[in-house]
């Protein structure tokens, strides 16, 4: 029986959950929302504000253990350089869990798992403004 065990398996070798975790985490660091499983949502959770707790802290030696975990410096550096200061004055529930409705395919609870507190990236608005000044001739002097 597994009385008290914390940790999801999620259907992974423990390689591959850590994986898992560390890319889920990164998807969130950088869109600040991401839509997955419920039962992934539930175990990144404690992982995300684990990272965010260690940005809060700002050493040398928490940015490395973030590093060592995500494996991405660009993940870090916003994790460090945006997050971090923006929660330095929570103590902690930086995260929530908003439940979606069921998957089309085959019928899995889906979730949100997004920042609180913070603007989530519009992909499309952020497309739509990219795609216009690109389309835009250079002005000649």
């Amino acid at each position: 029986m597994r009385h008290k065990r914390q940790t999801a398996k999620l259907g992974r070798s423990s390689a591959h959950r850590r994986a898992t975790l560390a890319s889920l985490v990164c998807g969130l660091i950088e869109q600040q929302r991401i839509r997955t499983t419920l039962s992934k949502a539930k175990a990144v959770q404690p992982v995300a504000e684990r990272m965010i707790s260690l940005a809060r802290r700002g050493t040398l030696a928490s940015r490395r253990m973030a590093a060592a975990y995500l494996r991405r410096k660009d993940c870090v550096s916003k994790l460090f350089g945006t997050l971090g200061p923006l929660y330095a004055d929570r103590r902690g529930g930086c995260t929530r869990i908003v439940k979606v409705g069921q998957r089309r395919g085959d019928g899995a609870e889906t979730a949100f798992l997004e920042f609180v507190n913070l603007a989530p990236v519009d992909r499309k608005k952020k497309a739509k403004t990219d795609a216009s000044t690109s389309e835009q001739p250079p002005k000649s002097p």
